[in-house]
């Protein structure tokens, strides 16, 4: 049972990485790939509880991107996380993170809720600071109901804590995973609200600057979600990965490994490297 994207608290997670493995191994899963947000921190503790465990460990990282001025994330897998090229990129996106805290930080001050850069920073720990630890201190403050709640009411484009924010080109960042070793997917492509004719520009752009494979089975995505995905990996002959995008418990509806099997007629992302 393969569950190919999974965060931890190297990033917004809410599992460290050994535990996120065992709970990856108590749900039946048997190959985990580790993929936090623009940090690789977590692989090493992770391969230790998973050679413990007999769970194979697929060494991965979602990457933060833009294209066409949206923000999208790709996905690197078995990738090689003492790759120099990829260890400079990566350094370069922690700096901007850092640098959005803090400006939402700033901004969330002069709106009237103080001390919420100093808070996310403590509920990071050693880990990628993030908009999710934003959204749990403030629902912690009950201004609203739910970590998603707070998302809509105070993170999102014109709401009082949003930074927009430039990322690593696409074409970049699949060159980093490249260098790396790795394979280039395109994450949850349906949670991006595109139209058709801007997803296949997106996906053909994609394939053409050396992505490999699409998400088609997502934590979040419908069944008919799940078969448009499938239909554009056919269409670009691209390979089809899974993943839970598994964060936290307290998301009730993802859940590591509870994946549907891939859709029919399609490559798997995983034959890339079991050949």
């Amino acid at each position: 049972m393969y569950d190919l994207h999974t965060h931890s608290t190297a990033s917004d997670g809410a599992y460290s990485p050994s535990e996120l493995v065992r709970q990856a191994g108590a749900a039946g899963v048997t190959a985990l790939a580790l993929t936090d947000h623009d940090s690789t921190a977590g692989l090493a503790e992770a391969e230790v509880t998973a050679l413990e465990a007999g769970i194979r460990l697929i060494p991965g990282v979602e990457v933060s991107a833009t294209w066409a001025d949206k923000t999208i994330h790709i996905v690197g897998l078995r990738i090689d996380p003492d790759c120099d090229v990829l260890k400079q990129g990566l350094a370069r996106l922690q700096a901007i993170r850092d640098e959005r805290a803090q400006e939402m930080g700033r901004r969330l001050d002069r709106y009237g809720v103080p001390g919420t850069f100093e808070a996310a920073r403590e509920m990071a720990g050693d880990g990628m600071i993030t908009r999710t630890h934003f959204a749990r201190y403030l629902a912690s403050l009950g201004l609203a109901g739910s970590v998603k709640d707070v998302f809509e009411r105070f993170l999102t484009r014109g709401k009082p804590g949003y930074v927009p924010t430039r990322w690593a080109e696409m074409a970049d960042v699949i060159d980093w995973i490249r260098e790396a070793g790795g394979v280039a997917v395109l994450a949850h492509p349906q949670r991006y609200k595109l139209t058709a004719s801007w997803m296949r520009r997106l996906i053909g752009e994609f394939k053409e600057c050396g992505g490999a494979a699409l998400e088609v089975v997502s934590g979040t995505a419908s069944p008919s979600e799940t078969q448009s995905s499938a239909e554009y990996a056919r269409r670009f002959e691209l390979c089809a990965s899974c993943g839970s995008d598994f964060h936290s418990p307290e998301t009730v509806w993802v859940k590591l490994g509870r994946l549907p099997p891939l859709p029919s007629n399609l490559t798997p992302v995983w034959s890339l490297w079991n050949s």
